[in-house]
C-alpha cells in the first residue's frame, strides 16, 4: 500500500500550469509530516497559582509515571523524559508514523516564596501535576478592611 496525497479537484485544470505547481507545493508545505517536525515535542504547560501552592501542569500522555525525572536545583526545577527507541517485536512495515515519544526537558525557574521541600507530583490521565507550596509569609491573606 502506498500512500499519495494530491487534490483530486478537477475544477481548477482551467489555469493550466499554475494549478499544478501550486498543488505540488500546497500538498508538502501543509502535509502534517513536514509540519509536525518543524514544532519542537516538548510538552505544552499550565502554571497557576492558588491561595496556597504554585501548580506546574504538564500535558504528557502516553508515557508512564516512571519516565519522569524531576530535580530541584536551587530554585531550577527540571522535568525530564529520556525515552529511547524501543525495537517492536513484531515486524511491520509503517507507511506513515506520527507517535513520537522521545525525550524532553522542561525547567521552571521557582520565586523566593516557593517551599521546596514541600514539593509533590502525580502523574494522572496524561498529566503531570505538580504542587509547590509557599512559605507561610507569602500565602495570600485576605481580611475586610473597614472604612472609617
Amino acid at each position: 500500500m502506498t500512500l499519495v496525497k494530491f487534490n483530486s479537484d478537477n475544477s481548477n485544470k482551467k489555469n493550466g500550469l499554475m494549478t499544478g505547481f501550486n498543488d505540488v507545493f500546497d500538498s508538502i508545505f501543509n502535509d502534517t509530516f513536514f509540519s509536525d517536525r518543524m514544532v519542537s515535542r516538548v510538552p505544552a504547560a499550565n502554571i497557576s497559582e492558588s491561595k496556597d501552592h504554585y501548580h506546574v501542569e504538564l500535558a504528557a500522555p502516553g508515557l508512564r509515571k516512571e519516565d519522569f525525572r524531576i530535580n530541584l536545583e536551587r530554585n531550577l526545577l527540571n522535568i525530564s523524559v529520556e525515552l529511547s527507541a524501543q525495537e517492536s517485536q513484531q515486524e511491520r512495515s509503517f507507511n506513515k508514523r506520527e507517535f513520537s515519544y522521545s525525550s524532553f526537558v522542561r525547567s521552571f525557574t521557582l520565586p523566593d516564596s516557593a517551599d521546596v521541600q514541600g514539593i509533590e507530583a502525580k502523574y494522572q490521565e496524561g498529566v503531570l501535576c505538580i504542587d509547590i507550596p509557599k512559605k507561610e509569609e507569602a500565602k495570600m491573606q485576605s481580611r475586610q478592611i473597614e472604612i472609617r
